[in-house]
């Protein structure tokens, strides 16, 4: 088991994310656990997670230092980093240059670095014997074995280290950050500046990789089986012969969640869609279609389309849309689910990105981003308990999980779409008519983009209504008509993305079509902003 240490890092659930990658368990904990706690858990393992803080300011985040002397490996990151410099010793300062973005990252042999050292040129000659005994496992519990001598890293940060603790090296530098990495390798120490959780930096899984197996020692022992089976059996335990309640959307997260309470309590679980005018082209058809058909479960189709219009007509904000139609949905919710008898729970397919971006997951100090989630506005007057078994996962975790559970590859392979629906992909008032210009264009762009086989490699693909017109020509007459955006990125879990690099002939064919056959649309542009600095939304 690994500990990852919450010192609220946007990005510290990517970092269990790839240690479950390797099939190793791992629990994020807030940092204020104490030593008695940590030594409870008893891991194999300890990942500092990075965090907004600066180590010298008051307050900042702290964890017991003892945990360095508890003989476990720790590994920290960033903000993790620079705690560990501190408890043991060294200094952080604020340098002249901060450094964000892409960096090119150079690794420096560590026993080359060692044997440079003061103390290793006055070493008697048995001494120097020694250390080169010693080189064989300095190499192998290097967190770089098997690298390039430089590659692409992700720097994030304001600070950087001034002086180190006795015992560490620098083991990698970049142009403006000379202490990029560090090792003690005889107390299994390290840390990293950069982040070898995001996918912007080349060889981080690696990185992690080689902690887990070669500094760690960790073996392969969790996999989507066993989550499903440990997930069900708490659920029952939890249920019991009470009723569950879920709002079901249709998309993969609440269709997954919801199979596997299904699979836990069986006809206990009544489900709740509401169509609230704001889905794509056929949705609510389609989805009616493959719900009933497929998960064979209590659903009530609600329809409340009308009610949502009208509260949307004149609000232009993107944090008034999200909130208000979060308001609305709990609204109609509730009042179905007045009509539910005997339901003690609330069920919803929250993932663990929803969490970070809404609120701090694990006691940590994590900024939000965005309000409208699931977790952003229940209110305490429904006395439910909450059941969310997929809050520790990503979507493409989720997805294993889906064909574990059974359910269909059309179900399992559905791009996300955002819980307010098409009212974030208008930019500015939302109406029927613009909904009518955004329904037929996207479902147009998505027609496309699966008959070029690219729908599963593409982590989202839509269009986006801009809220400004331009001047165009058509049929020899001059036109002044509305925007489309196409947005298509690639991700693995919406933390990070980067835009897709479609062919031109397709952008083409996409563009013509949109423009051709959607009355109201005279240009099409193609966002290729990535994760960060852009969201993947719009709105």
């Amino acid at each position: 088991m690994i500990l990852i240490v919450d010192f609220g890092s946007q990005f510290n659930q990517l970092i269990a994310r790839r240690v479950r990658e390797n099939e190793v368990y791992c629990q994020i904990e807030p940092a204020g656990h104490s030593l008695d706690k940590i030594k409870a858990l008893n891991p194999d393992g300890i990942i500092l997670s990075g965090g907004p803080a600066s180590i010298y300011e008051e307050n900042s985040p702290s964890i017991d230092p003892g945990i360095f002397k508890l003989g476990i490996p720790v590994l920290g990151i960033c903000y993790g980093m620079h705690f560990m410099i501190q408890a043991l010793g060294g200094k952080i300062a604020r340098p002249v240059k901060r450094e964000y973005g892409f960096a090119t990252l150079k690794i420096k042999n560590i026993f080359e670095t060692i044997s440079n050292t003061p103390e290793s040129i006055n070493n008697t000659s048995q001494k120097t014997k020694n250390a080169h005994e010693e080189t064989n496992e300095q190499n192998s519990l290097s967190l770089f074995k098997g690298m390039d001598s430089s590659f692409q890293c992700w720097m994030s940060h304001g600070d950087s280290t001034e002086n180190l603790p006795d015992n560490f090296v620098v083991t990698a530098s970049t142009e403006n950050t000379e202490i990029a990495a560090i090792a003690d390798v005889k107390n299994r120490l390290f840390g990293l500046q950069f982040h070898p959780e995001v996918e912007h930096t080349i060889n981080g899984t690696a990185m992690i990789k080689n902690f887990l197996f070669d500094v760690c020692h960790c073996k392969k022992s969790w996999n989507m089986e066993s989550f499903a089976n440990g997930a069900i059996a708490q659920i029952k335990e939890a249920v019991q012969d009470k009723k569950v309640i879920m709002g079901l959307s249709g998309g993969v997260d609440s269709s997954v969640a919801a199979l596997l309470i299904h699979k836990a309590i069986g006809k206990n679980l009544h489900c709740i869609f509401v169509d609230n005018g704001l889905l794509r082209k056929n949705e609510k058809e389609n989805l009616e279609k493959s719900l009933t058909a497929n998960l064979d479960m209590n659903i009530s189709f609600v329809d409340k389309r009308k009610k949502f219009l009208d509260a949307l007509k004149d609000v232009t904000d993107p944090e008034k849309k999200r909130k208000e139609i979060g308001r609305l949905f709990i609204e109609v919710f509730e009042a179905e689910a007045a009509k539910i008898e005997g339901a003690d729970f609330l069920g919803q397919g929250t993932l663990y990105p929803d969490i970070i971006e809404s609120k701090s997951a694990f006691g940590g100090p994590t900024s939000i981003i965005k309000s409208h989630h699931n977790v952003g506005g229940l209110p305490e007057k429904m006395n439910l308990k909450l059941i969310e078994p997929l809050q520790l996962l990503f979507k493409d975790e989720v997805r294993k999980l889906g064909i574990e559970l059974g359910l269909n590859e059309d179900m399992v392979w559905r791009q996300p779409f955002p819980g307010p629906g098409l009212a974030i992909r208008i930019m500015g008032a939302v109406s029927e008519k613009r909904l009518s210009i955004l329904r037929e264009a996207d479902a147009l762009l998505l027609e496309e983009i699966r008959q070029a086989g690219l729908y599963r490699e593409l982590w989202q693909s839509f269009a986006v209504l801009l809220p400004i017109k331009s001047v165009g020509v058509m049929g020899d007459k001059r036109t002044y008509d509305s925007c489309i955006a196409i947005r298509a990125v690639n991700s693995k879990d919406a933390m990070t993305a980067d835009w897709a690099r479609l062919p031109h002939d397709l952008l083409a064919k996409i563009s013509n079509r949109i423009i051709n056959e959607v009355d109201g649309v005279n240009r099409v542009v193609f966002d290729i902003t990535s994760k960060p600095p852009g969201t993947i939304e719009w709105e």
